[in-house]
């Protein structure tokens, strides 16, 4: 089986060649912007667990903007979290009923974090379902993101607080470049996909999987810990 590493540089690098990449800048260490990142929202929109959830989680990178973008035209709360988890208030929250700007404007990065609130995982409502940022995946519903380990750590968080269970759905968008017909590496700490979407195929993984049930701290060294603030305060309360 190839690693973790190796899969994303030959990802990334594939995108490239093919043209499915969109963004202007480096496509290397990121989550990849795609044509057709509308098409494969669309396919999740049609879902029925979008359609009846009312909070979703959401990562921050440009291809999932669609998702957030209609989450909040439709109503529904969006939490995306603080980058790198730097802050003990480590979500922003965006709640329509409130929010001064656009679905359009708030579901930029930068509009997220002028317009929402900063909220504590205490604070957080449940979330009904979870959007992901990929680099690549598989029809098994094995992801692979960019490197940081922060998507998983941010769903450890919210499984430890309650805000997420077993049967909470976790969907991505992808092209079909990044959709990979072979066995990819898995460790217990990483959340396994409900559903992937690509421009043109809707895929129900197989839920084999374990989802995370909270922080494994014996997977965190103490420098890790020390650049997040609530990891720190949950150390403290061990």
């Amino acid at each position: 089986m190839r690693d973790k590493d190796t899969i994303r540089q030959e990802v990334w690098s594939a995108m490239v060649r093919e043209g499915a990449y969109k963004g202007g800048r480096s496509i290397y260490d990121r989550i990849p912007d795609f044509h057709g990142t509308q098409e494969a929202a669309e396919r999740i929109f049609a879902l029925p667990s979008w359609q009846s959830a009312s909070v979703v989680k959401s990562n921050p990178d440009q291809p999932q903007r669609p998702l957030r973008r209609r989450a909040l035209e439709e109503g529904k709360i969006v939490y995306m979290a603080v980058p790198r988890l730097r802050e003990e208030e480590c979500f922003v929250e965006l709640d329509p009923a409130v929010l001064q700007v656009s679905p359009a404007g708030a579901s930029t990065i930068a509009g997220a974090f002028r317009h929402g609130r900063l909220v504590t995982i205490e604070e957080m409502r449940p979330v009904d379902l979870v959007v992901s940022g990929s680099v690549a995946v598989n029809r098994s519903g094995t992801r692979i993101g960019k490197g940081g380990g922060y998507a998983d750590l941010e769903y450890g968080l919210a499984a430890a607080a309650g805000i997420v269970g077993p049967d909470t759905p976790v969907v991505t968008t992808v092209h079909t470049v990044q959709l990979l017909d072979e066995e990819l590496p898995w460790t217990y700490h990483d959340v396994p996909l409900s559903y992937v979407a690509t421009p043109q195929e809707t895929i129900l993984c197989d839920g084999e999987l374990p989802r995370p049930t909270g922080i494994y701290w014996e997977d965190l060294d103490q420098s890790k810990i020390d650049e997040i603030p609530v990891l720190i305060k949950l150390q403290a309360q061990r």
